[in-house]
């Protein structure tokens, strides 16, 4: 029997087949979008590593290949310092992380006003042609005057002496929170000391400017002092108790 396309039925059927390949065709196009964002994502994410461990990318250099050679992801479980380095780790997401029940808590002493913090986060290992550490390249997040300030710390293989740091991410005011991606700031942090002799995080951000010899010291911003207060509050809380000081005891005792 002939297929009677004008009849109700054959208008229903139309519509049917009509909105099932519409459906495929947004689910087809919704899965492509998302990859392609997560692959944007990996490479950001690729390159912020490479610039906060002071990696040279110039030149014909492909910066995933560099990334691959010389970088080995790992996510820290916190408070036991144990790492794992198996698994698809670039698309870990720690923000979604931090603010799931089951996979964050509450820190004690919120210094960084995070509200909640990942149990595990990734943690980046940079090595040099014979597999030497060159530094540990570690995330940190905090709340400057308006928004969170997000970024990366490369430590050197002392564990103490900063590499680098990178700020890829805030909304502070513009023009006042600009200072946050200038190098003529950021550079200020470069061989500065993150412990004291006690072992305590001293690195701070001092109003009116370091004095001279002062390897915690990191000269001020005038007119953006709460910005630069949670540029310290983050990295003290993430370097503390809270954040990567098991696992910075582990790996100096050869256990990572």
């Amino acid at each position: 029997m002939a297929f009677k396309k004008d009849t109700v039925v054959g208008t229903m059927v139309f519509t049917f087949i009509l909105c099932l390949l519409c459906s495929f065709m947004i689910t087809g196009t919704a899965e492509l979008l998302k990859e392609r964002k997560l692959a944007k994502k990996r490479d950001e994410l690729q390159r912020y590593v490479l610039m906060a461990a002071d990696i040279d990318m110039s030149g014909d250099r492909d910066f995933r290949e560099i990334f691959a050679k010389s970088v080995t992801p790992m996510l820290v479980e916190l408070d036991t310092g144990k790492v794992i380095t198996d698994g698809n780790l670039m698309d870990f997401d720690e923000r979604m992380a931090a603010i799931n029940p089951e996979t964050s808590i509450k820190p004690k002493k919120d210094t960084a006003r995070i509200k909640s913090r990942a149990n595990q986060v990734r943690a980046f290992k940079v090595v040099d042609d014979q597999g030497e550490l060159l530094s540990m390249v570690m995330p940190v997040y905090g709340k400057g005057l308006w928004s969170m300030i997000y970024g990366f710390v490369a430590v050197k293989s002392d564990l103490n002496t900063i590499e680098n740091v990178v700020f890829y991410e805030h909304g502070e005011t513009p023009g006042i929170g600009d200072f946050l991606n200038d190098p003529e700031w950021t550079d200020k942090f470069r061989n500065k000391q993150l412990y004291d002799d006690k072992g305590k995080v001293a690195i701070k951000v001092v109003k009116g400017g370091a004095k001279e010899g002062d390897v915690h010291g990191i000269d001020a911003i005038s007119g953006a002092t709460m910005t630069g207060r949670g540029v310290q509050r983050s990295i003290q809380f993430w370097f503390g108790n809270e954040g990567f000081e098991t696992f910075f005891n582990k790996l100096k005792a050869s256990e990572v």
